[in-house]
C-alpha cells in the first residue's frame, strides 16, 4: 500500500522530512503556515540577505552527509587570509588576536571526556580554574545563545567546545547565499519529487489518517498535540544585523569571552549577500536571567562599537531582533539528547525540529530528527494509521 505522509511545517526539518519521505516512495503533502518556506532559515530579500541567527553548517556529522549527497551545500564560500587576520577575542575588556593561554591549554585536551551529571562551570573550574572555565563557557555561547552556558551539562558544553575550538581542522562551512539558498534548493527538490506544498496553510488539528510529521517549534506542537509536557531548555539572545561601508579597521570574527557575545562577517566568505564595497555582519548577545531585552541591546551596541569602530557614520543597513526558545536544545546536568521530547509520539505521529531527541546542535538536530522520523514512518507495516 502506498504510504501517505503529511508534514506540518516547511522549515529545514519539514523540507528534509518531505524530501526523504518522497524519495522513499511516499505521497507527501506539506503544510506551511507562512506564505514562504524556510522557518528560521528564511532570509530577508536582497541586497542585504540576513537570517535569524547564524547560517553556517558543520561538516562533521550525518546531517551534512545528507545535505552533501543531495547537492544542497555545493557552492561554498571561504574567507580569505585578510578575513582570518582580523579574528579577535574580547577578554578583560580588551581585544586580542589570540585566546588566553588557559583557553589554549584546554583546547589541546581534545581527548578529555566530561561528565553528564555535573555542570560545565564546576567541572572546567576543577580542570583549568574559574577564569578559564568562564571564558570557555562564554566562547561557546555562540552556539548556545545562552548567557549562563556554565550551568549546562559539562558533557554537552565540552562536546561543543571540542567541535568549535578543537585542534582538528575546523568543520565550519558557509554556503554562498546563506541558508536561504539551501532552503530554495530543497524546495525545488521537493517539488521535483512531487511533494504537494501548501503555503499559508495553518493546520489546527491532526489529519485523521496517515503518518504525520510535525516539524514546528515546540510551542506550536504543544498546541497541536494538546500535550503540555512538551518543553525543553533553549537560548535567549539579542541579535543585530548590520551592513557598513567596508573598512580594514573592522573585525571579521570576534568571540566575546567577557559577556558571551559574538561577531561575524558573512561577506568575508560570500560577496553575494550585500552590495559591493559593503560588509555585512551579524552580532549576538545572550540575554541574562532577569535582564530586559532593551538592556541586553545596550550591551550589544557597546560590543558593536568595539568590533566595528565608527560604524554609525558608515551604516547602510541595520536590523535588530530577539531569539528566545528558537536556537536549539540545551541540556542541563543529568540530561542528554536522549532525554528531550521523543520523536515518535505514537499512533503514526512524529515530532521533529531542533528541540527533540536527536543528536547535533541547532539545525543539525532538525535534519537528524527528520530523517529518523521518516525511516520510522516508512517502516510502519500494514494499513495507514487512523487516529
Amino acid at each position: 500500500m502506498s504510504k501517505h505522509i503529511t508534514v506540518i511545517g516547511g522549515g529545514l526539518a519539514g523540507l528534509t522530512a518531505a524530501i526523504a519521505a518522497a524519495e522513499g516512495g511516499a505521497a507527501v503533502q506539506l503544510h506551511e503556515a507562512h506564505q514562504t518556506l524556510g522557518g528560521r532559515g528564511r532570509a530577508t530579500a536582497a541586497p542585504y540577505v540576513v537570517h535569524e541567527g547564524a547560517h553556517v553548517f558543520y561538516a562533521d556529522g550525518p546531517h551534512y552527509r545528507w545535505l552533501k549527497q543531495h547537492g544542497f551545500v555545493a557552492d561554498l564560500g571561504w574567507p580569505g587570509l585578510g578575513g582570518w587576520a582580523r579574528l579577535g577575542f574580547r577578554a578583560g575588556g580588551s581585544l586580542r588576536k589570540s585566546p588566553p593561554l588557559g583557553m589554549v591549554r584546554a583546547q589541546l585536551r581534545g581527548r578529555l571526556t566530561a561528565p553528564v551529571d555535573v555542570d560545565f562551570r564546576s567541572w572546567a573550574t576543577s580542570k583549568w580554574g574559574e577564569v578559564t572555565a568562564e571564558q570557555l563557557a562564554n566562547a561557546i555561547s555562540v552556539v548556545t545563545y545562552d548567557a549562563d552556558t556554565g550551568r549546562l551539562s559539562a558533557a554537552f558544553v565540552w562536546d561543543l567546545v571540542r567541535r568549535v575550538f578543537g585542534v582538528n581542522v575546523p568543520a565550519v562551512r558557509w554556503v554562498r547565499g546563506g541558508w536561504q539558498r539551501v532552503i530554495t534548493d530543497m524546495a525545488a527538490r521537493a517539488t521535483e519529487l512531487g511533494v504537494e506544498i501548501e503555503t499559508g496553510s495553518r493546520v489546527a488539528e491532526l489529519p485523521a489518517k496517515g503518518q504525520v510529521i510535525i516539524a514546528t517549534d515546540l510551542n506550536a506542537a504543544r498546541n497541536l498535540l494538546g500535550d503540555n509536557s512538551l518543553g525543553w531548555t533553549s537560548g535567549h539572545a539579542a541579535l543585530l544585523d548590520i551592513a557598513v561601508r567596508s573598512s580594514r579597521r573592522d573585525r571579521t570574527l570576534v568571540f566575546d569571552l567577557d559577556e558571551g557575545g559574538f561577531h561575524e562577517s558573512y561577506t568575508m566568505q560570500d560577496n553575494t549577500i550585500a552590495p559591493q564595497g559593503e560588509s555585512l555582519y551579524q552580532l549576538q548577545m545572550p540575554i541574562r536571567a532577569g535582564e530586559s531585552a532593551a538592556h541586553a541591546n545596550v550591551r550589544l551596541e557597546r560590543f558593536a562599537d568595539i568590533v566595528v569602530p565608527g560604524r554609525h557614520d558608515r551604516t547602510t543597513f541595520q536590523r535588530t531582533s530577539t531569539a528566545k526558545g528558537r536556537t536549539g536544545a540545551l541540556d542541563l546536568p543529568g540530561q542528554t539528547w536522549r532525554d528531550r521530547p521523543a520523536i515518535d509520539r505514537g499512533h503514526g505521529v512524529y515530532l521533529v525540529g531542533d528541540m527533540v531527541a536527536a543528536p547535533g546542535m541547532r539545525g543539525e538536530i532538525s535534519i537528524n530528527s527528520a530523517l529518523h522520523a521518516v525511516r520510522a514512518a516508512l517502516a510502519t507495516a500494514g494499513a495507514e494509521t487512523v487516529r
